[in-house]
């Protein structure tokens, strides 16, 4: 079956085509700001446009894939870590880049074919400006600065379906950028796609028809789209976060100004929340790779635990949902050694791409994996597998070393937490975990039973 993933403009599932003569599949996702290193939340976003890549490699094979991921290394962010730490922007950039791409690597995800960057585009970026301003979408600001004119395209909030009345300075919708320099605007609702010098700046400037500045984050994803993959790609990728402002002002400079539909094909993936709560570096809950690392849990844990939940849906992420990453990894791990090439031609473990072709559904593809590891009777063969594996992109490690022995104190502790539980009395049953949490032990519970593993500090 084709891939059908749904479609953020149109509300629907469409299946996924190559429009082009070529057939090559165009594929943009949107990449980090890199002044700091990736969150979890971030990464959640990321492993799943690599699954995506991977089933499009499967669908249509790797060569008819083009698969573009910029890097933000010019913006408000990170001219401000630059000027904290009083360090080059470049140097900055790149020691963040660098170590996005090892955690990328950690966590099993391809490299894009082309991963541009907005320092290195600002020709194009000031070639899409200047287009806009002779066709009018687009004025220059008593200050110098340069800013799309909302209101000179037709067709603007059709993928967030924004309303005019919401669109305004301040509001929540709007958000902060769109409250910048609001004196200097035509319209509230205008924003910018080029900014004129100021001192916070320092030598982050370049030369433009308009006086030295430098672009605004929308313009930058246009230009590096429209230069690596063509002014019309097949599909578009990012968090759900980004789909308003960003990719809503992404369309409408792109198709003012090459006079084309920008993207066939919208797709977002929703926020990760940790323990019921958004994440927040207040709360302590906003965690990086290397944290969790740190904390004894492997980079594929992570990955696993992250396809877990639906993209399209939020996904809860606990300490515990590591422990539970951890165990079935080390169960694919053991019955991939009891595999060989049997020559068997029946596709066992198709239900897992299958899946994946509806919608992206990851937790079914996993459940699909493990009602076949299962059933014993299943004559299954290592490429059969391999090939599932490759779709989620999990990377089989051999297992830690066996967990340190339950003391008997804390054995007795889980009894009487499973029989607080099973009671119904809940409020017994949370203070006895967080007794077992305080000795350095975690509880994770199934329908039937529990297991104990030692706290990872």
């Amino acid at each position: 079956m084709p891939i059908q993933l749904f479609d953020s403009l149109e509300r629907k599932l469409k299946p996924l085509a190559a429009a082009h003569a070529d057939g090559v599949v165009r594929f943009y996702n949107c990449g980090p700001t890199v002044y700091a290193p990736a969150h979890i939340g971030n990464f959640r976003t990321f492993v799943v446009n690599d699954v995506l890549r991977r089933l499009l490699e499967l669908e249509f094979g790797a060569a008819k894939v083009k698969h573009v991921r910029n890097l933000t290394d010019v913006d408000d962010k990170t001219i401000k870590r630059a000027r904290d730490e009083s360090r080059p922007l470049a140097a900055v950039t790149k020691q963040w880049t660098d170590k996005f791409h090892a955690d990328c690597a950690a966590l099993n995800c391809l490299a894009p074919h082309v991963e541009p960057t907005a320092t290195g585009h600002i020709h194009e970026q000031v070639d899409m400006i200047d287009v806009l301003m002779k066709k009018g979408n687009a004025y220059r600001a008593p200050d110098g600065s340069v800013y799309f004119k909302v209101a000179s395209f037709g067709d603007y909030g059709k993928l967030s379906r924004v309303k005019e009345r919401e669109l305004q300075v301040g509001s929540a919708l709007a958000g902060k950028s769109q409250a910048v320099d609001a004196d200097e605007k035509e319209d509230a609702t205008d924003f910018a796609l080029w900014k004129a010098h100021k001192p916070d700046d320092g030598d982050n400037a370049w030369d433009s028809p308009w006086g030295r500045g430098r672009p605004g984050w929308h313009i930058e994803c246009s230009a590096m789209s429209k230069k690596h993959l063509g002014e019309t790609i097949d599909l578009h990728t990012g968090g759900v976060d980004l789909l308003f402002p960003h990719h809503e002002n992404e369309i409408a400079q792109s198709e003012c100004c090459n006079g084309v539909q920008f993207s066939r094909h919208w797709y977002h993936s929703e926020h990760l929340l940790v323990d019921g709560k958004k994440m927040s570096k207040s709360l302590g809950n906003l965690y990086t790779l290397d944290e969790l690392v740190a904390k004894g849990f492997s980079p594929m844990a992570l990955r696993y635990a992250l396809l877990s939940g639906h993209p399209r849906k939020q996904l809860n992420f606990t300490l515990d949902s590591l422990h539970a990453a951890e165990s079935a990894l080390a169960t694919l791990h053991a019955y991939r050694a009891t595999l060989h090439a049997s020559g068997v031609t029946h596709d066992a473990f198709s239900p897992v791409l299958t899946a994946l072709q509806d919608d992206l559904n990851t937790p079914a593809a996993l459940g699909a994996l493990f009602s076949i590891v299962n059933r014993k009777s299943v004559e299954a063969d290592a490429a059969s597998f391999d090939r599932a594996m490759f779709a989620l992109g999990l990377k089989l490690e051999a297992p830690a070393a066996p967990k340190a022995d339950v003391p008997a104190a804390i054995k007795t502790l889980a009894e009487k937490r499973w029989a607080a539980k099973a009671a119904k009395d809940f409020a017994t049953a949370d203070a006895l975990r967080k007794e077992l949490a305080a000795a350095g032990w975690s509880m994770l519970d199934s329908k039937t039973d529990y297991k104990l593993e030692p706290v990872k500090k």
